[in-house]
């Protein structure tokens, strides 16, 4: 029943954002939308089929999808090696976003390049808790919004925080719901927000609710906090927020 709620709740919020994307192109101020829960569907559903009725009550909310990671495989914080050894998810083929920028091709579990924020956070999940089956029984991980957005010739990666207009904000507003959709379908009690963003996004969507709220840095490599010390300092940040 939970799993099959996720899938659902998952469902409508791609259903639901196909609209809205498709204004927020015509605003202009974006050229390109990546909604990996339509073209690696597949992959995602595999995801949520794995993790998401194994007991965990937190959930680690991310932003929104890496090109490397998420962008390429349905996954949050997803990495070429993570889905492929840990998930031991292989031989699902993904399609394609509804427009592709040249510079933004999508191979999905034939992607090349490492999400390196991904191999770091389920590389320290796996550190503390061991399989995959074991890290889902004490987190499942979201991300709050599952779209990429580009714009240039370049591609320039833009995150939801950075987009203006009325469109961008309730493209926000239903991820919010979508959060607390989950939380309310798993019996979530806590949700850890990697990153500023998430935490902010997170204190919204739950506020005034009986919700524990915590927040670590974000494992980006283009994070100093994340790369000092080696990532050492991350790690230990990141661990000392984790279910025992």
């Amino acid at each position: 029943m939970v799993i099959e709620s996720l899938i659902n709740s998952s469902y409508n919020l791609r259903k639901d954002l196909q609209p809205l994307t498709d204004l927020l192109l015509e605003e202009g101020f974006v050229e390109y939308v990546y909604n990996p829960l339509i073209y690696a569907w597949e992959i995602h559903k595999e995801f949520i089929k794995l993790g998401g009725d194994k007991g965990a009550k937190t959930i680690l909310l991310g932003m929104n999808p890496g090109p490397h990671g998420m962008g390429q495989m349905g996954i949050p914080f997803a990495a070429t090696t993570v889905v492929r050894d840990l998930f031991k998810i292989k031989n699902l083929s993904v399609d394609q976003p509804k427009k592709t920028h040249p510079k933004r091709e999508v191979k999905g579990l034939k992607w090349h390049k490492e999400e390196i924020s991904g191999t770091r956070l389920w590389g320290a999940l796996s550190d503390n808790y061991g399989t995959a089956e074991n890290i889902f029984t004490k987190v499942f991980v979201v991300n709050h919004c599952p779209l990429m957005f580009f714009k240039g010739e370049n591609a320039m990666n833009i995150t939801p925080d950075k987009i203006p207009g009325i469109v961008s904000k309730r493209i926000i507003e239903r991820c919010d719901d979508y959060l607390r959709e989950v939380v309310e379908i798993m019996n979530i009690e806590t949700v850890i927000g990697v990153g500023k963003y998430s935490q902010k996004r997170s204190a919204i969507a739950f506020s005034g609710a009986n919700i524990n709220l915590k927040g670590c840095w974000h494992p980006s490599p283009a994070s100093p906090l994340a790369n000092k010390n080696n990532g050492k300092d991350w790690r230990e940040n990141f661990k000392s927020v984790l279910p025992k």
